[in-house]
């Protein structure tokens, strides 16, 4: 058995250190008590407790501390090991070493490209069996096949031009040695990948590629630098650059031919390092189309755990000193108190959890009820806000959309954001509810195939009107009707106001934002339909002589001249025959002028109230249209409802 964390062990010093010092500070309490009382008066003023419990708990306790610290350093069990088993293909890389890849026409040089193409390889196949060979004159394997690509990683790290043992650059017998390598594994596909400039070919590289697509190996090639080139640095040179015969510095170029013939005829690919190509892929999309194979993996030891065989036991050796250590004396009495305590939340969150449950499982009328108690019993505004938005969705649930208007309400004293923005759409559609309801007297579908276009809406529109016509009666100044088309748009303009509150707390709403767009084209369309039929009453009215009088035709005032007089009354004398320019007598001036006074009376109240009862039906709820018709510029401005106090939103 072993420990993972051994160091923690060290704490078991501590507990002789805890024992020895309770005993000593258990002598020095009886001395001190022994030198305060006289032996003949001690036993009436002491009274002494039996030690055995005290001094079983401080066991107990030292046991469980003991327990508890040889957890905590892990202790486990060696069961072996387990070799993974992965599926996977077998991938060589070919890095060439050669001097040529020292040139630095690709910064730092065309080497340390390479190794970087090589690592990001390595990470991008982690299933792949992959392995390494370096050629230059002469090729070795420097990292065989495996699954551990750390390895290749570390031998990669290394790898510089100084490994190779003879100049040079023979592409071909890095061809033939990773095609033998990859024959010994008796897979039919596998993958040679070459990082080279091309450069200083030697060989028969044509045998070798006809080697390589007999056995299968597909032949991806990347190259190295540029075609521009650099000079070859040889630190060996007086001026630091390889010279040819002549003395002149030699230029190092990318030679692709070769590495392009090596592709195309063996069904691999091609690119060039620094074109822009994720190379990594470009691998993987050759490598993915070739059979893959089960291997063995990584062995991975494997290792029992034994500390929570020690757990248990120190949580009971602690119950059992805190049992050994108390002093029973009033413990009843405080467990009653605890009991009661801990009963009482418990209580309340198991009425929470039944309203929760009853909304869920669809009995919204027992959900509604549950939740307007818990809401009338707290007095958390918290909590007592979101009890009331549960309310408020049971009961829109249940179609009851005044209940529902009036629980949105209440909610809306919640300081969380959340809260509110649900709030404000539940009072939208509660609101909307209302109001389509009484229009057509049945809710607004949920279904979306039962949505009625606008074609129903104004068929529903007008059998309300021709309903309103009906029961219209010509000495009313305002119809029922009228009345319900005037609840029908004050509804729906506080929807659209309730849906922008929404979206100012949560501009990613949707259902907002859709349900807003719907309410205005329903208004819009109402304001459309009512206009309609107030042109086509006006029409109907004129047609059969009973046209509103028009100016000058018995409204204007007879000090004008043009009152009554005509062909009947030459004179030009108003009502009673008396000429208006005289006064016409003082009691026909107190006729006048109490009608006059009472007209004004009622103008002057129909005014103030709203209710003027000159003004047809039809000018009223086009009055209201207006007077929302802000509702289509966007937000709301300051001063609006949705700023005003929440205790007065209802």
């Amino acid at each position: 058995m072993t420990f993972a964390h051994p160091g923690w062990l060290a704490l078991l010093i501590l507990l002789p250190i805890l024992g020895v010092g309770a005993v000593l500070t258990s002598r020095l309490r009886s001395r001190q008590w022994a030198a305060f009382a006289a032996p003949r008066l001690r036993q009436a003023l002491v009274k002494r407790g039996s030690p055995l419990p005290r001094w079983l708990s401080l066991a107990f306790l030292l046991t469980a501390s003991a327990a508890i610290i040889v957890a905590m350093a892990r202790p486990q069990g060696d069961a072996g090991t387990k070799t993974e088993k992965t599926v996977g293909r077998n991938v060589m890389i070919a890095l060439d070493i050669s001097k040529s890849m020292r040139v630095t026409d690709v910064k730092p040089d065309r080497l340390s490209q390479a190794k970087v193409i090589i690592y990001e390889l390595l990470e991008a196949m982690p299933n792949e069996r992959m392995g390494l060979i370096a050629f230059a004159g002469t090729a070795y394997v420097h990292a065989p096949l495996t699954i551990d690509h750390s390895a290749v990683r570390e031998t990669v790290e290394q790898v510089d031009e100084n490994w190779a043992p003879v100049g040079g650059s023979d592409l071909a017998a890095a061809v033939q040695l990773a095609t033998e390598t990859l024959k010994k594994t008796g897979q039919k596909n596998n993958a040679l990948i070459i990082l080279s400039d091309g450069e200083e070919n030697d060989g028969n590289l044509e045998a070798m590629i006809a080697d390589a697509e007999e056995s299968g190996v597909y032949i991806i090639t990347i190259g190295v630098g540029t075609e521009n080139g650099d000079h070859v640095p040889d630190p060996n040179s007086p001026i630091g650059q390889k010279v040819d015969r002549s003395g002149n510095a030699v230029i190092s170029r990318l030679q692709t031919a070769v590495l392009r013939k090596l592709a195309e005829e063996t069904k691999g690919r091609f690119t060039v390092a620094g074109s822009g190509l994720d190379i990594p892929a470009m691998v993987n999309s050759v490598v993915s189309g070739l059979d893959a194979f089960e291997m063995d993996g990584r062995q991975r030891k494997i290792s029992i755990e034994f500390y929570q065989w020690l757990m248990f036991p120190a949580i009971l050796f602690l119950i059992t000193s805190i049992v050994a250590g108390t002093r029973w004396k009033g413990v009843r009495t405080a467990v009653l108190l605890g009991g009661a305590f801990l009963t009482l939340p418990d209580a309340k969150a198991g009425d929470a959890t039944d309203a929760k449950a009853q909304l869920e499982s669809k009995h919204y009328e027992s959900a509604r009820d549950s939740y307007k108690k818990l809401a009338e019993k707290t007095n958390a505004g918290e909590t007592q806000a979101r009890y009331r938005l549960g309310e408020a969705t049971a009961a829109y649930r249940a179609q009851d959309y005044r209940s529902a208007r009036t629980a949105y309400s209440q909610s809306l004293m919640s300081e969380d954001g959340d809260v509110q923005a649900s709030a404000h759409l539940g009072m939208g559609n509660s609101l909307f509810q209302l109001g389509w309801k009484g229009l057509s007297g049945d809710p607004y579908p949920t279904d979306p195939e039962s949505i009625p276009d606008l074609d129903r809406f104004d068929t529903i529109v007008k059998e309300a009107l021709a309903k309103m016509r009906e029961s219209r009666s010509p000495e009313e100044g305002d119809s029922g009707g009228y009345v319900k088309f005037e609840s029908l748009i004050t509804n729906w303009a506080d929807a659209v106001r309730h849906y922008d509150s929404t979206l100012t707390r949560k501009t990613d709403d949707e259902s907002a934002r859709q349900n807003r767009r719907m309410t205005m084209v329903y208004l819009k369309r109402l304001q459309e339909l009512l206009k309609q039929e107030e042109e086509e009453t006006e029409q109907t009215m004129a047609q059969a002589g009973q046209g509103p009088p028009q100016q000058g035709e018995g409204d204007e005032d007879p000090q004008d001249g043009e009152g009554d007089g005509g062909e009947d009354n030459p004179g030009g004398k108003g009502k009673n025959g008396q000429d208006p320019k005289d006064g016409g007598g003082d009691e026909g001036d107190k006729k006048e002028q109490g009608k006059d006074g009472k007209k004004d009376d009622k103008e002057e109240k129909g005014d103030e109230e709203g209710d003027n009862p000159n003004e047809s039906p039809q000018e009223r709820a086009n009055r209201i249209l207006k007077e929302n018709s802000d509702l289509e510029k966007g937000p709301l401005a300051p001063g609006r409802r949705d700023f005003r106090p929440a205790e007065k939103d209802w």
